[in-house]
């Protein structure tokens, strides 16, 4: 059977998460996972449908790509299928094809497994490495520590602090409580929690984690610390606390992955009980 591209979900958007929620394997390289597609909620489902890419053979799902922005897409594929030569040649024959709607020419960079055949692929085509990625792990077998701080879980109330703590953490954020809602709608977020450390009664730092279901690994997607609060290990605390929210939804363990030259950040979550695994690059395509 051929591979077949569709350019939005399937009628039922279910099918994406539910694809991802499968794939995620202790163990495995960390690839996309359905919380990032909860996270662009933010943006409505309307945008989240158009950012969603499906590579299928017999009605079954085997690779996703996500656009996260015009330039940049984040591929997951089922384990199964990773060194797929048919599968992998038409999603590197879809990258290099702007008409074909999946990735627009000129310069642009995929997020790929660390063990897909598409990281051999396309450096044969010309592309090259890119921008640098520490993914971290947390497993939670075992009871998690008390993180020494108050957490909160957001909701309705308190969405404006937990905004308020994302707009300042991130440079040239618009995130507002409005787009916590739409998130929080989104089909995604009934495996999630959104988290605020409070300090002497304010909010001094916030956190969301996303679950693939039970006995499968979690993610963080965001953290972020009040920048007047940050040197006083709270971004520690809250990576604590999420981990714990996370074991109590059942999660066998907790995934992140952060930007290897972002200062601090993989400190953070060493102190937090974190293991790095191998560095991982993006795949860069040139412009021109």
């Amino acid at each position: 059977m051929t591979v077949s591209v569709r350019l939005d979900t399937p009628d039922d958007p279910a099918a994406v998460l539910d694809a991802l929620r499968d794939w995620q394997r202790d163990g495995d390289p960390v690839q996309l996972h359905p919380g990032d597609i909860g996270w662009y909620h933010r943006f409505g489902a309307a945008e989240t449908a158009a950012a969603l890419r499906t590579w299928s053979r017999g009605g079954t799902i085997l690779a996703v790509g996500f656009l996260d922005g015009p330039g940049l897409v984040r591929l997951a594929t089922d384990p199964a299928a990773r060194r797929d030569e048919e599968l992998t040649a038409r999603i590197a024959d879809d990258f290099a094809d702007p008409d074909r709607g999946v990735l627009a020419a000129g310069e642009a960079d995929v997020e790929a497994p660390a063990d897909s055949l598409l990281r051999d692929l396309l450096p044969a085509r010309g592309w090259t490495l890119g921008e640098a990625w520490t993914p971290l792990h947390r497993d939670l077998a075992e009871p998690v520590e008390d993180p020494g701080v108050t957490v909160e879980t957001v909701g309705p109330d308190t969405a404006e602090a937990y905004a308020a703590i994302v707009r300042a953490s991130f440079q040239g954020s618009t995130f507002s409580a409005e787009r916590w809602r739409e998130l929080a709608a989104g089909p995604a977020y009934a495996d999630a929690r959104s988290l605020l450390a409070v300090e002497d009664g304010a909010p001094v730092a916030a956190i969301t984690v996303w679950t693939a279901g039970p006995g499968k690994p979690g993610l963080i997607e965001p953290l972020g610390v009040d920048p007047a609060h940050r040197g006083k290990g709270l971004g520690k605390a809250v990576t604590i606390a999420a981990a714990a929210a996370l074991r109590d939804l059942g999660a066998s363990g907790v995934d992140v992955v952060t930007p290897s030259d972002l200062p601090g950040a993989v400190p953070t979550y060493k102190a937090a009980g974190f293991t790095p695994g191998p560095e991982r690059r993006d795949l860069h395509r040139p412009a021109g």
